[in-house]
């Protein structure tokens, strides 16, 4: 079992920068594939970023691609995702994951084991 807390959600303008934190308890976090998704209100979850278990591998959507960087620190159990140049459009809920699977990284959701309850980001124009 896996609890994750995410932090560093706020309110910033368009074009500014936030990085947010998934901070892992339970299990190490070095066991699973990571990845960040996000819901926009009215909107299904969509992926945003995925890492591998050793940060190997990693792989964006097309919308924050260059944007936004996923990392990780597995001796703080931690992950991180650095949002830079953001735009009203990345107004949503951020949730963090973690895929047990076999996988190197996964852009599915369904494929995630254990999710975070989620922290709001708001990009104002």
């Amino acid at each position: 079992q896996v609890q994750l807390v995410e932090s560093g959600g706020g309110l910033v303008q368009a074009g500014g920068s936030l990085r947010l934190s998934c901070a892992a308890s339970g299990r190490t976090l070095s066991s699973y594939a990571m990845g960040w998704f996000r819901q926009a209100p009215g909107k299904e979850r969509e992926f945003v970023a995925a890492i591998s278990r050793s940060a190997a591998i990693t792989y964006y959507a097309d919308s924050v691609k260059g944007r936004f960087t996923i990392s990780r620190d597995n001796a703080k159990n931690t992950v991180y995702l650095q949002m830079n140049s953001l735009k009203p459009e990345d107004t949503a809920v951020y949730y963090c994951a973690a895929d047990g699977g076999r996988s190197p990284i996964t852009v599915v959701a369904g494929s995630y084991d254990y999710w975070g309850q989620g922290t709001q980001v708001t990009v104002s124009s």
